[in-house]
């Protein structure tokens, strides 16, 4: 009998690095994500952001970078420690699987345990971005009522989501 292997996330190591180079996503998404090396290079001059691979077992399906600060990302704080999600993405061949939303439930599970003196998870997500918004609400996060206007994709919807 097959068991299938546990989405979890892990801090990019120089092994994982390697590995995350060979993810992409679909050509539709690209203005919304970016390029994997792009990602990388600025996690790693960024003192204050963890990147995180997403995998399924031991293999990278994924990626999203947690910055210790949700103004970094939404440009405001919200009155509580509140840590960033950017740049979450599933590997255009491993998406339609469910693994999007196994990662956010995986992510938010390591938070609660690395990082408990936070609050809150913020993002900011392209307002014409259906599927990420469909996605994020499933996984728990709301409209914070707030628009964010320096993303490169246009207005962008500010979503939180308390952490336990």
């Amino acid at each position: 009998m097959h068991t299938p292997q546990p989405i979890r996330v892990a801090p990019v190591d120089a092994a994982l690095h390697r590995a995350l180079l060979a993810l992409h996503v679909r050509p539709q998404q690209r203005d919304y994500v970016g390029a994997i090396a792009d990602l990388l290079a600025d996690a790693a001059n960024c003192a204050e952001c963890e990147p995180m691979a997403i995998l399924h077992g031991d293999t990278p399906v994924g990626y999203c970078r947690i910055d210790a600060h949700a103004r970094s990302v939404a440009g405001r704080d919200f009155g509580l420690p509140a840590l960033g999600l950017r740049a979450f993405f599933i590997d255009a061949a491993w998406q339609g699987r469910g693994l999007g939303t196994q990662a956010l439930a995986a992510l938010i599970a390591d938070l609660a345990e690395r990082r408990r003196q936070a609050r809150l998870l913020v993002l900011a997500v392209a307002s014409g971005n259906r599927p990420a918004l469909r996605l994020y609400r499933r996984a728990g996060f709301v409209d914070s009522g707030a628009l964010y206007h320096g993303g490169r994709s246009g207005p962008q919807l500010l979503l939180r989501r308390d952490l336990p």
